[in-house]
């Protein structure tokens, strides 16, 4: 953390700020804007569905997102690195024209994936799915499916050429507009009934995603006819395709994939809990609570690490390209850390006060234990996901799909076995996140380290369990002697104060030993 602040204090003496700062703190901010979006939309959803409509939510959203990898899996990766690498030469010329031919090849594409998925929507929700109350959602999602994949070719383009604020400033009027429009069909419509309920937040969902592409549209336009670059030697349309498709279609096999075996496993545990001797509706209860309320609170602090690892990547292609390893490295090592911390600080917090977050956010006093066992794993869920994006920096793909893969079979196999078991029920998500988030910083850290030199010293993880205890008791007495006449003010209050005193403390600590 000290490097990060030293790093960018010394930008500033050079009246220039670090473009990765400056794109991760707008990102940040957009993301956590966009976050509070999802977080009110999310609380809408569990007034309106109840537990188990956000379980049937739940278990259409996994096969959504299998679609979303098939057709634009690892795209903003590959155009932002290419977009990045012509952008350091301001060739202008050559990015419009890759603009161009990925956009015509994307359009082709998710057009046909979305043709196959509306006519086999019958059979993907009798036979994928096993629920028939999905089958109008399906048909609902296959428009936006064209929308999202168009939207990531510009995203691509503008974290390319370090203009994350568009995406992101765009991304905050689409959730705005989505819960509009959500709560505006369910109120006049007067939906009550579930399958109707969720129909509709998917059709909000495509709405918004068409309304997302066209800003995204109208902002290209601008900015392509702003910048006016050298003149270039033109590239071929096959050759600029040939360098996005290198790098997205390892990344699209790796996401769909990861993705068939993330659907499978969402899906795989309604059966396991009914095996365990649930019932199906009260299954669907607590998916919804673990998944759709707890995971909701203890994961939203993963605004941050996203926003880093989305503006990481060009990052380090630029800096690799410039033959600046040291700087990589530098780089690598604060990225890591921060994600760690961060998921330290939400741990510690989660475990002081985790039913008054419950009542906070979902006015339910019943998802303690959810958000207690969820937080656990925050620490290396977090240091975990900022290691694919620094693989995909640095160019390993392949590893990345090989990781990906093994760790979704280990999550597959650990939820089968767990789930059927009833004294564990639900509690196999969380075991199974802790495991298989443990197993994928190993492996991805076992080949960053083939690249980079990564050091952690062990007088850092000293310094920082003795810091966590500290936290935690501090925390733990406020939460005791604060009165709980505005428990939502009490709550607001230990959270500001548990971030903002972890990484004072932090910072002051290691300014002192270093």
């Amino acid at each position: 953390m000290n490097k990060i602040i030293q790093a960018t204090i010394g930008k500033v003496n050079d009246m220039k700020i670090d473009d990765f700062y400056k794109d991760t703190l707008i990102l940040t901010i957009s993301n956590l804007a966009t976050g509070i979006l999802r977080f009110v939309f999310s609380i809408i959803l569990s007034n309106k569905l109840g537990a188990e409509g956000l379980g049937l939510f739940s278990i259409i959203m996994p096969v959504y997102d299998l679609f979303c990898c098939l057709v634009c899996g690892g795209l903003i990766v590959a155009l932002s690195r290419k977009s990045a690498m012509l952008y350091t030469k301001n060739d202008f010329r050559n990015i419009n024209k890759l603009m161009k031919t990925s956009f015509i090849f994307i359009l082709f594409w998710s057009l046909l994936i979305s043709i196959l998925v509306y006519f086999n929507s019958r059979n993907i929700s009798i036979y994928f799915i096993k629920d028939v109350r999905t089958i109008n959602s399906l048909k609902l999602i296959c428009p936006a499916l064209i929308f999202v994949a168009l939207s990531n070719v510009y995203k691509g383009y503008f974290y390319g050429i370090s203009k994350a604020k568009i995406p992101a400033f765009i991304d905050i009027l689409e959730k705005a507009i989505r819960i509009a429009v959500t709560i505006g069909i369910i109120n006049y419509l007067f939906l009550i009934d579930i399958t109707k309920t969720v129909t509709a937040v998917y059709g909000a969902l495509t709405v918004g995603e068409f309304i997302s592409f066209i800003f995204l549209y109208f902002a290209f336009v601008y900015y392509r006819s702003k910048y006016k670059g050298v003149v270039s030697k033109e590239e071929k349309n096959g050759q600029l395709l040939f360098d996005i498709l290198i790098v997205s279609v390892p990344l699209c096999i790796n996401g769909f994939l990861s993705s068939i075996l993330n659907a499978a496993c969402t899906l795989i545990v309604p059966r396991r809990l009914v095996a365990a001797g649930l019932q199906y509706d009260y299954a669907l209860s607590l998916i919804g609570k673990f998944n759709g309320m707890a995971l909701n609170i203890t994961f939203f602090p993963m605004i941050v690490i996203v926003s880093m690892c989305t503006v990481l990547v060009p990052d380090i292609s630029k800096r690799l390209s410039e033959r600046d390893k040291l700087s990589v490295e530098e780089r690598i090592v604060s990225v890591i850390k921060l994600s760690f911390y961060i998921g330290i600080a939400t741990m510690i917090i989660c475990l002081c006060i985790p039913k008054s977050l419950g009542l906070l956010f979902f006015n339910r006093n019943d998802l303690g234990s959810f958000i207690i066992s969820s937080s656990i794993c925050a620490p290396i869920t977090f240091a975990a996901a900022s290691t694919y994006s620094i693989l995909s920096g640095l160019g390993k793909q392949g590893k990345i799909l090989v990781n990906s893969l093994l760790v979704s079979v280990e999550d597959l196999v650990l939820l089968y076995v767990l789930a059927g078991i009833r004294q564990i029920n639900i509690y196999s998500f969380a075991i199974a996140l802790f495991i298989t988030s443990t197993t994928s910083y190993m492996l991805n850290m076992w080949e960053i380290k083939k690249t980079c030199t990564i050091t952690l010293k062990s007088r850092d993880i000293f310094i920082d369990s003795l810091l966590c205890i500290l936290i935690f008791f501090i925390l733990g007495i406020l939460n005791n002697t604060l009165p709980n006449t505005n428990y939502a003010l009490k709550t607001t209050f230990i959270i500001v104060l548990g971030f903002s005193l972890f990484f004072f403390m932090l910072s002051s600590i290691k300014k002192y030993f270093d």
